[in-house]
């Protein structure tokens, strides 16, 4: 079992800036596991945002690509959602994941609501 912790969600303003943050209690990158964050907007599918693996390989959203970079800390078992330039349709709540390969297991967080003023 694997216990996340997202935390650094808020109300911001259009163009600011938030960090959110992903606490796993245990280390996040076993059995290949990949790191990653979610959206989901009221009234829509969740979708990938950001994805970062244990290589330091990453992928993004195209809505994304620029404005946001994901990073991790494995001594503290932790990752990162570095948010610039946010923009209202950025507004979700936001779910960190820890997918684990051959079928080890698929673990959300209790998710962050974030929320971008026009």
């Amino acid at each position: 079992q694997v216990r996340l912790v997202e935390s650094g969600g808020g109300l911001v303003q259009a163009g600011g800036s938030l960090r959110l943050s992903c606490a796993a209690s245990t280390s996040i990158f076993a059995f290949n596991a990949a790191m990653g964050w979610y959206r989901q907007a009221p009234g829509k599918q969740r979708e990938m945002v950001a994805v970062i693996r244990s290589g330091g390989s990453t992928n993004y959203a195209d809505s994304v690509k620029g404005r946001f970079a994901i990073s991790s800390d494995s001594g503290k078992n932790t990752v990162y959602l570095q948010m610039n330039n946010l923009k209202p349709n950025d507004t979700a709540v936001y779910y960190c994941n820890c997918r684990r390969q051959w079928g080890l297991g698929d673990y959300w967080g209790q998710g962050t609501q974030v929320t971008v003023s026009s």
